[in-house]
């Protein structure tokens, strides 16, 4: 059968060509686009609305809103903005919300403080549910509250947002709270597929405290593709790139792979926060291939498509492709029409 399949745009590409490439995406039968707000570069909200505006049938997700930027009720009314200017595919709203914890020292740089990300995130995601059925909410959490407030649509359209919510989850506790509470998990990139496997199993013990399946809760995961057929040595070399930057700046996801410590310390030695693409290089010279191949889709389409196939295998239903070459359009032409 078809398999389910996206991109993610992040701030690689130029704005006005990753719009091209999203409309080629849904030519070739692409099935969504999930835009970044993982740092202080592209603010989701535009670009998701620039890609709905511009497309008629790509669902858009953001991958994913860190929750302390935004209060909940402004969420909602942003979310529900972004579904009346999308409307339905299918039957289905054509945006989707993806919320995250964020992470240091972006945060603590910022004068945020990450303080009990589990029970913020669950509070933000029951205020803003709540809000998406355009009812009055009353909402009394630690950090989230509402006193009788609604999406206070005067001409609009007042019927319920059927906008699902998925949570970006990287630990253990987060992973468990996604399936209890969302309605899908964005699972994260730069992993293992061994990582991938026990990220979904705990997805499902959270969904069986909510007396749910693992079947409904859907499993996007952010991949990787760095992918080239005339030079596979550069795709190599790009894909070292990015895993110095988690390796330098977000230790946490490389642990999760079990990415040897000294590896990492040596990393950190050269790479900071914020690094140059100097930085990003020379960390990359003492990355071996191997380890780059375990957390990616790395060379020709053929090895890129092998590889996408193993995480699908592990359990994720909707592979969101992050091209890393300039060349996005040669990542769309390897993976449409793929079939599982």
């Amino acid at each position: 059968m078809a398999q389910r399949m996206a991109l993610y745009m992040q701030d690689k590409h130029p704005i006005r060509y990753e719009i091209e490439m999203a409309q080629y995406a849904e030519a070739q039968g692409f099935s969504e686009i999930w835009q970044a707000d993982t740092r202080l570069a592209r603010d989701c909200v535009v670009l998701m609305s620039a890609l709905l505006a511009n497309t008629t049938r790509l669902r858009v997700g953001s991958g994913v809103l860190p929750i302390w930027t935004r209060n909940a009720a402004v969420i909602a009314a942003t979310w529900s903005t972004m579904w009346e200017l999308a409307g339905k595919v299918d039957g289905q709203s054509r945006v989707m919300l993806g919320l995250g914890a964020w992470w240091e020292p972006i945060s603590a740089r910022v004068g945020v403080e990450r303080r009990k990300p589990l029970q913020a995130m669950r509070e933000y995601v029951e205020a803003t549910r709540q809000l998406f059925t355009m009812q009055e909410v009353s909402y009394s959490g630690e950090f989230v509250k509402l006193d009788r407030v609604k999406l206070d649509v005067a001409y609009g359209d007042m019927s319920p947002r059927d906008i699902p919510i998925y949570i970006g989850a990287t630990g253990p506790q987060m992973l468990e709270l996604t399936g209890e509470i969302c309605d899908g998990v964005v699972l994260n990139y730069v992993v293992s597929v061994d990582y991938i496997r026990s990220a979904v199993d705990l997805v499902a013990k959270g969904a069986a405290k909510a007396g749910k399946t693992i079947a409904d809760i859907d499993r996007p995961e952010l991949l990787v593709c760095s992918l080239s057929d005339d030079d596979p040595k550069a795709a190599m070399m790009m894909g070292k790139t990015l895993v110095a930057y988690y390796l330098g700046t977000e230790p946490h996801i490389m642990k999760a792979s079990n990415v040897d410590e000294d590896l990492i310390k040596k990393v950190q030695e050269i790479v900071g926060w914020p690094a140059t693409e100097d930085d990003y290089r020379r960390a990359a010279e003492i990355i071996p291939d191997d380890v780059v191949r375990n957390l990616m889709a790395v060379g020709t389409a053929q090895q890129c498509r092998d590889k996408v196939a193993e995480y699908i295998d592990a359990g994720v239903t909707c592979p969101i492709l992050y091209p890393m070459m300039d060349d996005i359009k040669a990542v769309i032409d390897a993976f449409a029409h793929f079939r599982t």
